[in-house]
């Protein structure tokens, strides 16, 4: 008597349980640290959750870490980046889709080529460059060399590219120009790139730790992962209980936009891979 063969579907959600349990386990980790007593951060025999929550981790690792004005930093930083990226965005993947002019080829690979670059491989020159200009220790350091995004205009161009073109000549016959039919016609068509390019950036820019860390000196400019550097104590280590629990109240915001805004992000992702 032989036995049936395991169905597929089964196998398939057994692996996406599987592939979900590994991507939810730092969050759970992270978050039975910020709940447990200090007393406990290295004690033997670890449970699935403390005996005792302490809350006032939180409170500690807000007070200390001068959580709300590094949350307001993070906020103003990460949006001034975000709308110069879509100023400069927006247009840029509109010329490059639909008006077609000399060199624009090849203008477009290089493009192409800034996404081979690692920010890192930049970031001496940039760094260098802020500094000749005096805008070191400034909001405007943090946040200019960000001012435009190879990527973004390589999704939004996608997207672009499935607009029909007669669309757009109905648009010019109405007597709308090219930066009318961009506002009124494209924009419209293409808000599920422009969301997910949205949720890219404010992903990007308000994790990042590098950056900040080279141009902010002032600890009134830190950002929320900057500032988690507090923790770190030259007796004792890291205090991982405040430490957790601050990574929890800079993780919270992103993951609350996300839940909110991961239909719009896939939309936006699968319609930048399947135009060509």
């Amino acid at each position: 008597m032989t036995t049936s063969p395991i169905p597929a579907r089964l196998i398939k959600w057994l692996l996406v349980l599987i592939a979900v349990g590994v991507s939810l386990f730092p969050f759970y980790w992270m978050l039975r640290t910020a709940l447990a007593p200090q007393s406990q951060q290295l004690a033997d025999g670890l449970g699935f959750w403390p005996a005792h929550l302490d809350f006032g981790n939180f409170a500690r690792a807000w007070n200390k870490a001068n959580r709300g004005q590094a949350l307001l930093n993070g906020l103003i930083i990460t949006g001034a980046i975000l709308l110069l990226q879509l100023i400069t965005c927006v247009p840029a993947a509109y010329v490059f889709a639909k008006i077609r002019f000399k060199g624009s080829g090849i203008l477009f690979g290089v493009v192409l080529a800034c996404l081979l670059i690692p920010t890192q491989a930049t970031m001496v020159p940039t760094f260098i460059g802020i500094n000749l200009f005096g805008l070191g220790d400034t909001r405007i350091g943090l946040v200019l060399p960000f001012y435009s995004s190879a990527f973004g205009i390589f999704l939004l161009r996608q997207q672009m590219l499935s607009i029909p073109d007669a669309l757009l000549d109905a648009a010019k016959t109405d007597g709308l120009g090219p930066w009318r039919t961009l506002l009124r016609v494209v924009v419209p068509m293409s808000m599920p790139s422009i969301a997910a390019f949205a949720i890219f950036s404010v992903f990007t820019h308000w994790n990042d730790y590098l950056w900040p860390l080279l141009v902010a000196r002032s600890p009134d400019l830190a950002t929320p992962p900057l500032r988690l550097a507090v923790f770190q104590q030259a007796d004792i280590g890291f205090d991982y209980s405040a430490l957790a629990a601050g990574a929890a109240i800079v993780t919270a915001p992103i993951l609350i936009l996300f839940l909110f805004a991961q239909r719009r992000f896939v939309q936006g992702m699968a319609g930048g891979e399947i135009a060509g």
